[in-house]
């Protein structure tokens, strides 16, 4: 097969799997299309005084028990999460925040699973993702929105009580295009076969039920199996950069037999319950991420008051003082961000695709700046362990860690390269469903006679929506207040982004989806313009209780995000994209390799891409 048919043949499974209808609205699918429709989000959906009171009690509790049980540093230490930690939560029902109390669950908001993810994230980021791993993406998600009434039934009020789960999609040969999955699942009367190996499954070497995509036929399909079914092994334990708490391992299925009635929807609908489930699932790591960038807040604070250099603390600095005040300006947008998409979550009436995309997309790439720049501010502290601080003294603040551990969050659940392309294909799924066929290259010459009336009309319709608007009258949005001047600019750039969109698609037409650089800038605007009004919109809520301070703080954030805006802007027609594909081009074919002259590679010998072979299975039991 060609490399065209192999793209196409992706391009298609990605395609059939994606949720095809817009049946409720979305701010950000306006947003993109030049249409700001801020009545979406503003004034964010509330809960009930009752739905509320329980999620404060939980949030309580579990800072009660983490502050008294649970100790990060030794779980950094030693590599492992200990099982009384583990049984703990379980009996906090932290293992099934989301899941209803008629199945067994807590049945909180998911605005409260975010609150608590935020708690755990800022103390321990590998036990977020045990906790976030078995609920956003593991058993409970996928059960509960494409479940049978028997499924919910036997498998819900497991994982409630802290039967872990596990998702397992990734393989050595498959990441982010499932068209190369090889994992299969043959039926064979009431049982379906299923063999294959599936990498970085999070929570699989301790999991007691697995999510398992698997190929049936020429489609993927989605079953629930038990851990502990014979045919199954854990081939390994995989130890990486950080989150050296996590339980992520390598899987063999050798003729592991699940009863048909494990089948999660229909045969073939696998990929789209898996994407279907991210859509809500994702909110769990803008969640850590929130929790990690308050914690860096904390820190920068203190020490930016402790530490003195040339006669001034070095918070007082000008180098430092911005860097600070980057932490705590985007600490404040990325817990607008989480709760806003979280109570969009729960309050159902909205389409959050693109929004809780959006918020993983920024969540994760800001949140690893601000750590970035708290272990700049700390020196050589930064860079050094909390324990070799504390063996010498001094007070243990893993910085060094947090900011391994939160690397991974920009590659988790969709790197941000893969979500720039999701985002941009669901941002112009208008224009495609007006103009698809007059783009396509493949298209019939009467395909394209239809598509050009279809765009015709659509396109006669829309660009004079592009002209003027609300952010053009400088009275707008005053309820506002300071703020107002901010959301102004959404609204104008969100016009403005639309239009740039528009220009692309007319230069470059079917060629649009192979300039993923460009699109990439589109959708980076459009994660920016999302959390200038997420928190514009926090700041207004909070203002009622704390006064000035939350306008300050979404000030400095929107002035921040106004120049990486127009940064932006500016590169999506004045860059190197071309001579530096061209460049790499030449990389790959050998035409540089005197610049790897004077080098030894410390690599480890081996095949790009393997399996494990061999060994006992490392599965182990939570006692």
């Amino acid at each position: 097969m060609t490399e065209h048919a192999k793209y196409a043949e992706s391009r298609e499974v990605g395609e059939q799997a994606r949720e095809q209808e817009w049946t409720r609205p979305s701010f950000a699918k306006q947003l993109f299309l030049g249409d700001f429709r801020l009545d979406l989000v503003h004034p964010a959906p509330a809960l009930s005084d009752e739905a509320t009171k329980r999620g404060e009690d939980f949030v309580r509790a579990l800072r009660r028990y983490l502050d008294a049980h649970v100790d990060p540093a030794l779980i950094e230490r030693t590599a492992q999460v200990p099982d009384d930690v583990v049984k703990g939560l379980a009996g906090l029902g932290a293992f099934g925040i989301t899941i209803s109390q008629e199945y067994g669950g807590l049945g909180l908001p998911y605005l409260y699973y975010c609150r608590a993810l935020i708690l755990v994230g800022s103390y321990c980021p590998a036990l977020a993702t045990l906790l976030s791993a078995h609920q956003s993406i593991g058993v409970p998600q996928p059960i509960k929105l494409f479940g049978t009434e028997e499924q919910k039934r036997e498998f819900l009020p497991r994982c409630a009580v802290g039967e872990i789960s596990a998702f397992l999609l990734t393989e050595p040969d498959v990441g982010s295009d499932p068209a190369r999955l090889g994992t299969t699942a043959v039926r064979d009367g009431d049982e379906y076969v299923l063999d294959g190996v599936k990498l970085w499954t999070t929570n699989g070497v301790v999991a007691d039920l697995l999510v398992v995509m698997a190929r049936t036929g020429k489609k993927i399909s989605a079953f629930v199996v038990e851990a502990d079914t014979p045919g199954i092994t854990v081939k390994r334990r995989n130890t990486f950069m950080g989150l050296r708490g996590i339980e992520n391992g390598v899987t063999e299925f050798s003729q592991v037999r699940v009863p048909a009635r494990n089948l999660i929807g229909k045969e073939g609908q696998g990929l789209r319950i898996a994407l279907t489930t991210l859509n809500t699932g994702r909110l769990s790591l803008p969640a850590t991420c929130a929790g990690n960038a308050k914690w860096a807040v904390k820190i920068a604070r203190e020490w930016g008051n402790e530490r003195v250099q040339w006669g001034r603390k070095v918070g007082k600095h000008e180098a430092v003082a911005t860097k600070i005040a980057f932490i705590a300006a985007t600490a404040y947008a990325i817990e607008a961000v989480c709760e806003l998409t979280g109570r969009l979550a729960d309050d159902q009436r909205n389409d959050i695709r693109i929004e809780a995309a959006l918020a993983k997309l920024f969540a994760s790439e800001l949140s690893y700046q601000a750590l970035d720049e708290l272990v700049q501010v700390r020196g050589g502290r930064g860079y050094e362990t909390a324990e070799s601080l504390a063996a010498r003294g001094e007070r243990g603040v893993p910085a060094e860690q947090m900011l391994r551990d939160s690397r991974i969050n920009r590659i988790f659940e969709g790197s941000s390269e893969i979500m720039r392309l999701m985002i941009t294909r669901e941002a112009v799924d208008a224009h495609l469903s007006a103009a698809g066929e007059l783009i396509n290259p493949e298209a019939s010459r009467q395909e394209r006679t239809q598509a050009l009336r279809r765009a015709s009309r659509f396109y006669a319709r829309w660009l004079p929506t592009l002209v003027a608007g609300t952010g053009n009258l400088p009275t707008a949005y005053a309820d506002f207040g300071p703020l107002a001047a901010h959301l102004r600019f959404v609204e104008r750039t969100s016009r403005k982004l639309a239009r740039s969109t528009f220009y692309g698609m007319s230069r470059w037409q079917g060629r649009l989806e192979h300039k993923q650089s460009f699109l990439g800038r589109i959708v980076d605007i459009g994660a920016e313009l999302f959390a200038m009004t997420a928190v514009c919109v926090k700041a207004e809520e909070d203002s009622k209780d704390l006064g000035r301070r939350p306008f300050e703080l979404a000030d400095s954030f929107c002035q921040q995000a106004r120049r990486r805006v127009d940064a932006l802007f500016d590169r999506l027609w004045d860059n190197s994209d071309g001579s530096d594909v061209r460049l790499a081009a030449y990389v790959l074919e050998g035409r540089y390799a005197f610049v790897e002259e004077g080098i030894l590679d410390p690599s480890i010998e081996g095949p790009w891409i393997g399996t494990p072979e061999g060994g006992e299975s490392v599965r182990r039991k939570i006692l």
